[in-house]
């Protein structure tokens, strides 16, 4: 809409790291890797408490299935929980917790971490697909490391996700077409993403302008009746 924009600067410094974007062949080897990664942090990292970020509840469920599949237990935060949801996230930053939340539970509360938790390295947050707006993403990996705290981050996708399939889909068939091995890490991975949430960003903008006009066109036709 052609506003200015004013950063606010953070009231401490950052320190969550990226421990980057790792693009899968499929969502069943999505759903393993998570799972794996879920396992190395829990065993080579103290415990650390983990949150696995989904964008459906169907995901979420998926997610848990593959963590009990190997053997561990986690707290699913999603529409289905309306009533347990302060509980989930009270325990959420404490050693050994694995939480698995949609993109919509939970949002607007810190996950407040034990002194054992943050000594440990603090929240790790594993994304398993990107969104439409990026913005919804930044949301999810500052889960991690507020207010000062420690904690990283990391992206596992795969190239069958929704955002790929419905606005980068020429892309993706290029990237498999020339894929030598899986997953897929680094520039790749990070353009595919860029592309697809551009292309989806210039779509929602011109819907919304689409919106606009018609608002207006309106406001021009009531004209007759005048302003109250």
């Amino acid at each position: 809409y052609g506003l200015k924009v004013v950063v606010v600067p953070r009231n401490r410094p950052n320190l969550r790291l990226d421990r980057g974007h790792h693009l899968h062949r499929d969502a069943a080897s999505k759903w393993a890797a998570v799972a794996d990664a879920v396992r190395t942090v829990r065993e080579g990292e103290g415990m650390r408490p983990i949150l696995v970020g989904t964008r459906s509840v169907g995901d979420s469920e998926a997610v848990a299935a593959a963590l009990l599949a190997i053997g561990i237990d986690c707290h699913i935060l999603n529409a289905r929980q309306d009533a347990e949801e302060a509980e989930i996230i009270a325990v959420a930053g404490q050693l050994g917790s694995v939480t698995v939340a949609t993109n919509m539970a939970g949002r607007g509360t810190d996950i407040e971490l034990s002194k054992e938790a943050h000594a440990a390295g603090g929240l790790h947050v594993i994304l398993t697909a990107f969104h439409e707006t990026s913005r919804i993403d930044r949301q999810l990996e500052g889960r991690a490391g507020r207010q000062g705290d420690p904690g990283s981050t990391q992206a596992i996708t795969a190239i069958d996700d929704e955002l790929y399939t419905l606005f980068a889909l020429q892309a993706t068939k290029a990237i498999v077409a020339s894929a030598k091995s899986w997953p897929i890490e680094g520039r790749t991975a990070n353009m595919l993403r860029r592309w697809a949430q551009g292309a989806a960003e210039r779509r929602h903008a011109a819907i919304r302008r689409q919106t606009e006009l018609s608002e207006e066109r309106l406001e021009k036709t009531m004209a007759f009746s005048g302003r109250v």
